[in-house]
């Protein structure tokens, strides 16, 4: 098959989750005999026309000094270009703004697929008027594809659920098991094996920063407490400024060695993950597969990834209790169970193969 890959901010992957996916389904599919092309943002720091066998397409894009126009002029050249090629799959990862020119495929015989992400239209950095705008593109994204990739099975059910469809199928993220965790990265923060709480995180309000340490304050907890994640947004500053007098809180920024952020994760008493909106997490999955002993929030998509195998919180004083109650003895099950799940669900050799699935049905269909 000739497979292109759409709506990434470019491969390799120095951003999130959507170019890890492009980043490891690409090469595999390589692997497989299939010709692969993503799509990157000219600005993209890798310039070179293949990376490991994988075709790449260099689209102009000025996200960085444009903001939100740069992404509508980005995603309006990726699909003006694909479907001028004789591709049999364009894989769109998200729909916003993109799914606007989803009309495009009226000029190709390739089949649209595109994975619909979380809930992006509930996030509450968004206004009002934004939100009406994600929710436009959300149908015509479900009306525009030929088929729906859902990451969680909640994700899924809300879209049988709202749009009567049958098109729709849960194929997960995967994750890669890390076993070499190095003590010299905790020296650089001045931290001890299990002795300090972290969460890994975009600075956004869905993903509960300030329900968390609002509820580790209110512990009186001794040990400190690392925020990792980019600085720079509107509610990191507020964040920043709100918790300067607390010393045993540290924003450290964003940490992109995977080493580094996994061996955290790894020697951490607790990690939190606070996200509320999405799907299936990235970085959940990574912090399973780093023995991270694990509090996420409650809500379906986390409990449907973690199960009985992690503490929940749905406020400051659940996070409270935690930290107070907190005990071992359940750290070597929890961890076990889910190293089990990245094995033997979260595995991208497994992911791989459920995509291809899906694009030979289409195919024959």
């Amino acid at each position: 098959m000739k497979i292109a890959i759409l709506g990434t901010k470019g491969i390799p992957n120095y951003y999130g989750g959507f170019e890890q996916t492009a980043e490891k389904l690409s090469v595999r599919w390589v692997e497989e005999g299939h010709e692969v092309t993503i799509y990157n943002p000219d600005n993209h720091p890798y310039k070179e026309k293949k990376w490991n066998e994988v075709e790449i397409k260099h689209i102009f894009s000025r996200e960085d000094k444009l903001g939100i126009w740069g992404t509508f002029i980005y995603d309006y050249l990726c699909l003006k270009d694909a479907v001028k090629q004789d591709y049999d799959i364009i894989l769109n990862l998200g729909y916003v703004p993109s799914a606007l020119f989803f009309s495009f495929k009226k000029r190709t015989q390739a089949k649209f697929v595109t994975n619909m992400d979380g809930l992006e239209w509930k996030r509450s950095k968004w206004n009002t008027a934004l939100k009406k705008f994600i929710k436009y593109c959300e149908k015509k994204a479900v009306n525009l594809s030929d088929f729906l990739i859902a990451d969680n099975p909640g994700i899924e059910n809300y879209y049988r659920e709202n749009y009567k469809i049958e098109k729709i199928r849960y194929i997960a993220y995967g994750a890669e098991l890390f076993n070499n965790p190095k003590l010299e990265y905790l020296e650089e923060y001045d931290l001890k094996p299990y002795e300090y709480f972290m969460l890994i995180a975009r600075l956004e309000p869905e993903n509960n920063i300030e329900m968390i340490l609002d509820g580790y304050l209110k512990s009186n907890a001794k040990e400190p407490f690392m925020v990792i994640g980019g600085l720079k947004n509107k509610y990191a500053k507020y964040l920043l400024e709100k918790y300067k007098n607390y010393e045993s809180i540290k924003f450290v920024g964003g940490i992109y060695n995977y080493e580094k952020l996994s061996t955290l994760r790894w020697y951490a008493k607790l990690y939190f993950h606070g996200h509320s909106v999405g799907g299936t997490n990235p970085s959940l999955l990574e912090a399973m597969a780093s023995n991270a002993y694990i509090a996420a929030h409650d809500n379906p998509f986390n409990k449907y990834v973690l199960g009985d195998y992690a503490f929940y919180f749905s406020n400051s004083e659940d996070i409270s209790d935690i930290i107070k109650s907190y005990a071992d003895k359940y750290r070597e099950e929890f961890i076990k169970k889910n190293i089990e799940k990245i094995k033997n669900v979260y595995n991208w050799e497994i992911v791989s193969k459920q995509y291809l699935e899906v694009f030979e049905e289409l195919l024959k269909s």
